[in-house]
């Protein structure tokens, strides 16, 4: 489909002369998903971006479901959203935590504090892309009885924005202005036309934390509000308890929002273990009603799911488990900083070793041997939605070629049979949390650069270490002090622009922002920031979608970065249970929606 067609068909849905269903059926023959087709109505103003199905909630009255019972086993350290640079510390402040509007599995926004879906019709999403007006839903009130007010908005804008607080989330808000039109209304306006405007204050970066506990905290004590880790929200579930790295606990909030809800009196978390110890604590024995990220290898999946007990959800996404070749020297120290940007490291600055590693990976036996249907194989970074996937990008496993370039390089083999060249030895650090299928990966691709002349150090760090928002600890992922990482990245909205700013030069983690930055990697490129920037204020979706998929290109081109497999979200859940899952937001999303069926 041309851009011309495509074009015709949105024209067509303005007039009035195709249905907006009509219009998802055309367009799903040319690889646009159902989701992003009704992103591309609302963002060129022939559809509002309202979600379109969401699962009946069948409770009718508030609570009398008992406990619920989760299993995570990659524990939660801290409750502060903003801090949250890990998947398990994000779903954990989610369950007291909201933002304005979340994704949903379609791939549309769903309205929680807000009172609705800013659009085109109502006069609240500006036709120049420079401005989006939120309206807040009356009469919600934080845990404490605070009313919650359009000042708590305008104070997480100044909140996450202050680069003394270092927060994870700030690449949403540094660069836009909020206003506060009346006590629940805020306006927030984009320096520029601004095809994505539900990022700040949406989903996994629009938790919103209250004014009145945190606004004493800012800059160098911000990290001893006593609220990190005694969150105080307007979700479903108030606090009762926190042990970093082990149990979260909170009850039923009696002044939720939402009707009927929540279903259950109280809710823990439990943290630690490993995968397929959780997924046997739910499908094999249901001693708990829900089990996270469930990364475990599919004969063993299965064989626990046979027990009739429990069943696993598979929800698509776009998370990639990949990994990644330091740009930066670890074992260079510049002014107190490890992996510095000031240095580069001495053998992956040789582009031959980075595409030699990628010939190294078995990106297909991967998929085949441990992760099943938990694993796409893939040779891009930016797999869904479907249309953003490029076509330029490929992946062969080939040990031979591996060799072939090396020796091209100048890459010798010594006695010992590792390569060298001057004073360099391709021996290098490969770490990962401790999992089961990310250790027999490791050994998968160990194995493979032997035969090449390659000597790959093998390190496991414990998933609450590796994941951690712990800043003095120097085995975390943001740190990257190894020389190379493997870990899923979760995309948490249906729109690429945020998912993308992970290797944009102003998010490079580093010692001066407390290793809070996104661009983990310390990758550095011209073209890729002066394209991300391009695409974030292109309002054709056409074009803009070319950009996206070219910022892919560059950075895996690079072979900087070796993407693995594409990974849905994989949970377990007993049968009785009844939950809202969605690929594009965190599992906890709609945690007040869940129930259990007698």
């Amino acid at each position: 489909m041309t851009e011309d067609e495509l074009r015709a068909l949105i024209g067509r849905v303005k007039k009035g002369t195709l249905s907006r269903r009509g219009f998802v059926k055309r367009v799903a023959a040319v690889g646009l998903t159902a989701p992003m087709a009704t992103q591309l109505l609302a963002v060129t103003g022939a559809a509002p971006a309202a979600a379109q199905s969401m699962p009946p909630y069948r409770p009718t009255r508030r609570g009398g479901g008992g406990p619920l019972k989760i299993l995570y086993w990659q524990a939660a350290t801290l409750l502060n959203p903003h801090f949250a640079n890990g998947s398990t510390n994000q779903e954990a402040a989610r369950v007291f935590y909201e933002p304005l509007a979340g994704w949903a599995a379609d791939g549309t926004l769903v309205p929680i504090l807000a009172a609705e879906i800013p659009s085109r019709e109502a006069g609240t999403l500006a036709a120049d892309g420079r401005s989006v007006t939120w309206k807040l839903k009356q009469g919600v009130t934080w845990h404490d009885g605070t009313p919650f007010t359009a000042d708590d908005v305008v104070f997480n804008w100044e909140y996450a924005r202050n680069p003394a607080n270092a927060t994870v989330t700030s690449g949403s808000y540094k660069d836009i202005n909020v206003v506060k039109v009346d006590s629940h209304t805020v306006r927030v306006e984009f320096p520029k036309p601004t095809p994505f405007w539900a990022d700040a204050f949406v989903a996994t970066r629009g938790m919103l934390i209250p004014k009145h506990l945190f606004q004493n905290f800012a800059g160098a004590n911000s990290r001893d509000a006593p609220a990190n880790l005694r969150p105080v929200g307007t979700g479903p579930y108030r606090f009762v308890s926190f042990a970093p790295g082990d149990l979260l606990r909170g009850e039923l909030n009696p002044n939720y929002h939402m009707p009927n809800r929540p279903h259950f009196d109280t809710i823990e978390i439990k943290g630690g273990g490993d995968a397929v110890s959780a997924a046997r604590a739910v499908l094999q024995t249901a001693d708990f009603d829900f089990a996270w990220n469930l990364q475990v290898e599919e004969e063993v999946l299965g064989r626990l799911e046979a027990a009739g007990r429990g069943r696993v959800n598979v929800v698509d996404s776009g998370n990639i488990e990949f990994i990644q070749l330091n740009v930066t020297d670890p074992n260079t120290e510049v002014d107190g900083e490890r992996s510095s940007i000031r240095t580069t490291h001495p053998a992956f600055s040789d582009p031959a070793v980075r595409q030699a590693m990628n010939f190294l990976c078995d990106k297909n036996s991967l998929q085949q041997f441990i992760y099943g249907r938990a694993g796409r194989a893939t040779a891009n970074f930016l797999n869904n939605p479907p249309r953003y996937r490029s076509e330029a990008m490929r992946s062969e496993f080939s040990v031979q070629k591996a060799n072939e370039v090396l020796d091209a390089a100048g890459w010798v083999r010594g006695r010992d049979g590792i390569r060298a060249k001057g004073n360099v030895r391709l021996r290098f650090v490969y770490q990962t949390s401790v999992n089961a299928p990310r250790q027999r990966t490791q050994a998968l691709i160990k194995q493979a650069a032997q035969r090449a002349g390659i000597d790959l150090e093998l390190k496991s760090v414990v998933a609450t270490v590796f994941f951690s928002s712990d800043v003095a600890n120097p085995d975390t992922y943001p740190k990257f002090y190894a020389d190379m990482q493997m870990y899923t990245t979760t995309m948490t909205e249906a729109d690429p622009q945020t998912f993308m700013n992970q290797y944009v030069s102003w998010e490079v983690s580093q010692k001066s922002n407390n290793w809070q930055g996104r661009n983990v990697l310390r990758f550095r490129n011209e073209e890729y920031d002066r394209i991300f920037r391009e695409a974030d204020g292109e309002m054709d979706p056409v074009k803009r979608t070319a950009m996206l998929i070219r910022l892919n290109d560059i950075v895996c081109g690079s072979h900087h970065i070796i993407p693995l497999l594409s990974r849905p979200n994989v949970s377990g859940q007993i049968n009785a249970m009844r939950t809202n899952l969605s690929g594009w937001d965190n599992y906890h999303w709609m945690i007040g929606d869940w129930y259990k069926e007698a």
